[in-house]
């Protein structure tokens, strides 16, 4: 019993654990894995590969879904929790990874749902757990939450233009010229306002165009917005990251830049001035 123990906690350490010189390389190896097999998938969807080297590539696909499956039947023994794992998000995915080609072992139309195994991309972001990582990441998370509010009413603002405008098109344009509804309008508008310019559907009219004209403009103007905003709050999450909390006597901000002997805010020193009596005495050699 203490054996078996022994073996699933080591075995934990190993898969789980990324903070241990084990758990680094189990993941290392699993991440070459999961590229490895995503190159076969990518492979596999060449017709001129398929035809000549279908029977190679569909043995080695079995061979990653085979390792795979063990990995997710390990995980599920050495976790504490092994239902909690089952219904985590990289459980969900890690069992979507192989459930396909189980499938397929059954049903021979399964074999269509062999394209679900690029969903095994998603188990890459396992290498947002090595630590060399994780402070990135987090740089990114606290921008993302920082830039929420500001993103939402941007995109709020972008909502109501585009039904102005594509509102604006179908009353002007009609249904002759290809603005059949408000919805097509819709579609119009966001096309042409983020610059992509599909070209299906054109104004005919002077106004329509004088209109479309007045879109793209706007479009280059609010494009770098959103990128701003991020920018800004990812900039901020670093800086912060380089602060230290000292409560300034003045304004009492808490938080300030490394080796910085004033606030920022007010200009009050951060330090008292030592006394005399603090002062190291003077060489008198």
């Amino acid at each position: 019993m203490d054996t078996r123990q022994n073996l699933r906690q080591r075995l934990y350490i190993i898969i789980f654990q990324t903070d241990t010189p084990a758990g680094q390389r189990f993941d290392r190896y699993l991440l070459l894995t999961i590229m490895a097999s995503l190159v076969v998938v990518m492979l596999d969807s060449i017709d001129s590969i398929h035809r000549q080297y279908a029977p190679l590539l569909a043995g080695i696909e079995w061979g990653f879904t085979a390792l795979f499956a063990i990995e997710y039947v390990v995980r599920l023994y050495c976790s504490p929790k092994p239902l909690r794992y089952a219904f985590s998000f990289f459980g969900l995915i890690d069992l979507l990874a192989i459930l396909p080609g189980i499938l397929a072992l059954f049903y021979a139309d399964a074999q269509y749902l062999l394209i679900i195994r690029v969903i095994r991309m998603l188990r890459v972001f396992r290498v947002l757990k090595l630590s060399p990582y994780l402070r990135q990441a987090n740089f990114l998370l606290t921008a993302l939450r920082g830039s929420k509010q500001k993103i939402v009413v941007f995109f709020a603002c972008i909502a109501t233009l585009v039904t102005v405008f594509g509102t604006l098109m179908y009353v002007i344009e009609g249904p002759a010229h290809g603005f059949t509804s408000i919805p097509k309008g819709i579609y119009w508008a966001v096309v042409t306002l983020t610059t992509v310019g599909f070209g299906d559907i054109v104004p005919k009219t002077p106004l329509g165009q004088a209109l479309s004209t007045l879109v793209m403009i706007t479009g280059y103007s609010i494009i770098a917005v959103p990128t701003g905003i991020f920018t800004a709050e990812l900039a901020a999450a670093m800086r912060a990251d380089g602060e230290f909390e000292h409560p300034c006597p003045g304004c009492k901000k808490n938080h300030h830049e490394q080796a910085a002997a004033f606030c920022s805010r007010c200009g009050h020193s951060l330090y008292p001035l030592a006394s005399p009596s603090q002062k190291p005495p003077a060489d008198t050699d």
